[in-house]
C-alpha cells in the first residue's frame, strides 16, 4: 500500500485502518500495484468483487492472474505507459467475470517518491451501470410524461414546495399555465386552512393522503383528494414530491344526491317517512325539555285511487306534487312536511303550537288544498282527510303519535263530514273496524274475491310486445275494485299475504299459458311478491310446483321484488333467490332508484332486470336531472348485463327519449292501461295485427 502520513492524533495503524475504511466505502473500484513486480498490494472491496475475489485474495497476484491473459494483453500497453511515468486514462469494452458485456473507464496514476516509480493506483469505473441507470431514468421520465398527459388526474411535481412540473389536468384544475406556476410555492394553490397538512408531508418526507380544497385562478374553491408521494431524485434523496390531486366535486354532488334520495321522496322531493321520524324524534326531545307541544297531522286524499284508475298514474303524480307544494306553502319555517307513502302526507307543527293554533292552521290548510287544480285537462277538487295527534297528551313517542294521528284520519274517511279530526281515546274502536276489514279480506281469499289486471311492456326500439305485469285487484264487498295499496299492508300485518301472492302466481301463470295456446307471443308474465315471501323457505318449491301445474316455462316467469327486500336480506332470502334462479325464473327489482343508495346487492343477488321508477319518467323529456338519473341507471344496468324497463310512460315523447337513452322496454298508459285478462287477450291480438300491418 502506498505510504501515507498519519492524521493528527492518530497512530499509523489507526490512520491506515481509517484510510482503508474510506476507500472500501467508495463505490468506485480501486487497487494498488507494485511497479517492480506488478503484484497487487491493495484492492478495495468493489475492485475485488468485480473480478470475483475477496480483497485479501488479491494480495500478491499479478494482473494476468486477476483478469485473465486476454484482458492483460489488451491493457498491457497502457500499463507500460504508466511505468514510464504517464497518467493514463482509457475506455475499453470488457466482460465481467459473469460474462456480461461492460464498458469500463480505467485511470492509472503513477506513484512517484523522489522521482522513483514505486507503483500505480488503478481506478476502474463501470460506465455501463451509469448509462443503464441514465437510460432507465430517461425511460422513466418518458413514461411519467406519457402517463401524466394521458391520465385525467391532476399531477404536480415540486421540490421543497416549489413547483417544478405539472400535467395538463393539473393546469385545467387550477386555471393557470405551466409558466405561471413553475417556480412558485405549491401551497398558494391550496386554501390556507390546509397548509399545515401539506407542510407536514413536505417536512416529514412521507406519503400523505388528505382532503382539501384548491383555489382556482378565478377564485372559486374546488374540493379535492390529495395523495403526496416522496420521489427520489438521481442522487437517492427524497427532495422531490409527486402529488396526485383528484377533483371530487362530482363525487360530493353524487353523495349529496344519494343522501337526498335516501331521505326524500323521489316524486315530491319531500322528506320521506324515515327522515321525518328521525326529525320528529329530535323535536319531541326538545319539546320535552322545554315543556312545549308538538302537533302531528296525518293526511291523505279521499278517492285518490279513482284519479289513478280514470286518468292514469301521471295525473295521480301531478296531484301528489300539487298537494306537496300547497302543504309547504301554508306551514312555517320550523314545521315539517313529509310524504309517508302513496297519497299519505305527514305535517309536524313544532314550536309549542297550541290546540287552537293547530286547528286554525289545519283549516287554512284544508281551504288551500280544496282549491280546484288543473290536471290532465280536467279541473279536480282535492278532498283531504286529516287526523291530528298532539304531544304529549296523545302520545310521548314518534310511533304512538303517528299511529294515533292515523287513527283520527281513518275516522274522517269513515264519517265523511269534517275534513279533519283530533285524536281521542274513543278512536280505539277503530281496531274493531280493522278487524272487520280483516274478516272481509279473509272471506275474499276463501271465495276467490280477487282478479288480475295485466299491463303490457313493449320494446322501445321496434315496439314489439316484450311481456306483461300482473296486477292484483280486490273485489271489495262494499267498495268495489280496490288497488293493492289499500289492502297489502293489512294482509301483511295479518299474515294473509302468502295466500294472496300464491293465488296471483297461479292465476298469472295459468292465464299466460292460455294466451300462448291461442297463438299469442310467448312473452314473460311478471308478478309482484311481498318482501315477507322471500323469507319463507318453501317459496322456491311452491313456485316450482305452480310451474309444473300450469305448464309455464320457468324463463317466462318474472318475479318482481323491492329494493328493500334485497337491502335487508338475510341468508334465507339469498337462498330463496338463488333457488329461483336455478329453476330459470327471472328476478326484477321494482321501482328501482327509490331505495337506499348502496347498490352492493346488485352484485350479491341474481338480478336480471331493473324497473326504473315512474317518478324519474314523469318529467321527461324536460327534466335534465331525471334524464341524467335514467341514463345512469341504464348504463349501470348494461355494464352489469341487466335489462331495463321504464314504468309510467304516459306519452310518445317519453317513449322516444327512453329509446334514445338505451332503455330496452317500457310500460305505462301511453302503451296501455292495466286490463282484465280477456281484454288483455284482445289487446294482444289487435296489437300484433297492427304491427304485422306496418
Amino acid at each position: 500500500m502506498p505510504p501515507s502520513s498519519s492524521a493528527p492524533g492518530l497512530s499509523d495503524s489507526d490512520s491506515n485502518a481509517m484510510l482503508r475504511l474510506i476507500i472500501d466505502a467508495a463505490t468506485g473500484m480501486m487497487a494498488y500495484y507494485e511497479a517492480e513486480t506488478l503484484c497487487c498490494r491493495f484492492a478495495n472491496h468493489a475492485y475485488a468483487t468485480y473480478y470475483g475475489f475477496e480483497p485479501g485474495e488479491m494480495l500478491g497476484k499479478q494482473p494476468w492472474e486477476i483478469m485473465g491473459a486476454d484482458n492483460w494483453q489488451a491493457i498491457a500497453p497502457h500499463v507500460e505507459r504508466c511505468l514510464r511515468g504517464e497518467h493514463v486514462r482509457y475506455v475499453r469494452q470488457a466482460r465481467s467475470p459473469q460474462g456480461l458485456p461492460r464498458e469500463i473507464e480505467v485511470r492509472i496514476t503513477p506513484h512517484l517518491e523522489q522521482d522513483t516509480l514505486r507503483g500505480a493506483v488503478v481506478q476502474v469505473t463501470d460506465l455501463s451501470l451509469g448509462r443503464s441507470v441514465q437510460q432507465q431514468l430517461d425511460e422513466s421520465e418518458e413514461r411519467m410524461r406519457l402517463f401524466s398527459a394521458a391520465t385525467h388526474e391532476a399531477i404536480l411535481i415540486h421540490r421543497e414546495g416549489m413547483v417544478l412540473d405539472a400535467n395538463a389536468a393539473m393546469l385545467r384544475l387550477i386555471g393557470y399555465s405551466l409558466e405561471e406556476i413553475r417556480g412558485q410555492s405549491a401551497l398558494q394553490y391550496l386554501d390556507k386552512e390546509f397548509w399545515p397538512l401539506a407542510l407536514e408531508g413536505i417536512q416529514s418526507r412521507r406519503s400523505t393522503s388528505y382532503k382539501a380544497t384548491v383555489r382556482h385562478k378565478d377564485g372559486h374553491s374546488i374540493p379535492v383528494e390529495i395523495d403526496g408521494l416522496p420521489m427520489p431524485d438521481g442522487e437517492g434523496t427524497q427532495d422531490f414530491r409527486l402529488v396526485v390531486i383528484r377533483d371530487v366535486t362530482a363525487h360530493q354532488q353524487a353523495q349529496a344526491q344519494v343522501r337526498f334520495l335516501a331521505e326524500h321522496d323521489a316524486l315530491t322531493r319531500l322528506p320521506n317517512r324515515w327522515y321525518l321520524s328521525e326529525q320528529l324524534e329530535q323535536l319531541i326531545a326538545r319539546a320535552r325539555l322545554e315543556n312545549l307541544a308538538v302537533a302531528v297531522l296525518s293526511l291523505d286524499l279521499k278517492h285518490f285511487s279513482a284519479i289513478n284508475d280514470s286518468l292514469g298514474h301521471l295525473a295521480g303524480d301531478q296531484v301528489l306534487c300539487e298537494v306537496a307544494q300547497r302543504l309547504c306553502s301554508c306551514v312555517r319555517g320550523t314545521d315539517l312536511v313529509a310524504r309517508a307513502g302513496s297519497d299519505e302526507f305527514i305535517v309536524v307543527l313544532a314550536g309549542g303550537t297550541s290546540r287552537a293554533e293547530t286547528e286554525l292552521i289545519t283549516r287554512q290548510m284544508v281551504a288551500l288544498l280544496e282549491m280546484p287544480c288543473q290536471v290532465a285537462a280536467q279541473q279536480l277538487v282535492i278532498a283531504p282527510a286529516i287526523g291530528i295527534a298532539i304531544f304529549p297528551e296523545d302520545g310521548e313517542n314518534v310511533e304512538t303519535l303517528l299511529r294515533n294521528a292515523s287513527a283520527a284520519r281513518y275516522l274522517v274517511k269513515d264519517n265523511g263530514h269534517e275534513p279533519f279530526h283530533f285524536y281521542t281515546p274513543a278512536l280505539e274502536s277503530r281496531a274493531s273496524r280493522m278487524l272487520n276489514q280483516e274478516q272481509l279480506l279473509r272471506q275474499s281469499i276463501a271465495l276467490g274475491g280477487f282478479e288480475l289486471h295485466y299491463q303490457p311492456q313493449v320494446r322501445t326500439d321496434d315496439g314489439t310486445l316484450a311481456g306483461f305485469e300482473a296486477l292484483v285487484r280486490w273485489r271489495h264487498p262494499e267498495r268495489g275494485l280496490v288497488s293493492p295499496e289499500e289492502f297489502v299492508a293489512l294482509a301483511e300485518a295479518r299474515g294473509l299475504i302468502t295466500a294472496i301472492d300464491r293465488w296471483v302466481l297461479r292465476q298469472a301463470c295459468s292465464e299466460a299459458c292460455a294466451w300462448y295456446a291461442q297463438g299469442m307471443p310467448r312473452v314473460p308474465v311478471a308478478v309482484n311478491m311481498s318482501a315477507q315471501e322471500f323469507r319463507h323457505a318453501d317459496l322456491a318449491s311452491d313456485v316450482a310446483a305452480v310451474l309444473v301445474e300450469t305448464g309455464l316455462p320457468a324463463q317466462l316467469l318474472h318475479i318482481e321484488l323491492t329494493e328493500s327486500t334485497l337491502m335487508h336480506s338475510d341468508a334465507q332470502v339469498q337462498r330463496t333467490l338463488h333457488a329461483l334462479q336455478q329453476q330459470g325464473v327471472r328476478l326484477a327489482i321494482d321501482d328501482f332508484g327509490t331505495g337506499y343508495s348502496s347498490l352492493a346487492y346488485l352484485k350479491r343477488h341474481p338480478i336480471h332486470q331493473l324497473k326504473i321508477d315512474r317518478s324519474f319518467i314523469t318529467e321527461l323529456p324536460g327534466n335534465d336531472d331525471d334524464a341524467a338519473i335514467v341514463t345512469a341507471i341504464v348504463q349501470m344496468a348494461k355494464s352489469l348485463r341487466l335489462r331495463t324497463v321504464a314504468e309510467g310512460v304516459e306519452n310518445a315523447a317519453q317513449l322516444e327519449m327512453l329509446r334514445t337513452l338505451g332503455c330496452e322496454m317500457a310500460q305505462g298508459y301511453h302503451i296501455a292501461p292495466p286490463m282484465p285478462a280477456e281484454q288483455a287477450l284482445q289487446w294482444q291480438k289487435d296489437y300484433c295485427h297492427k304491427l304485422q300491418a306496418q
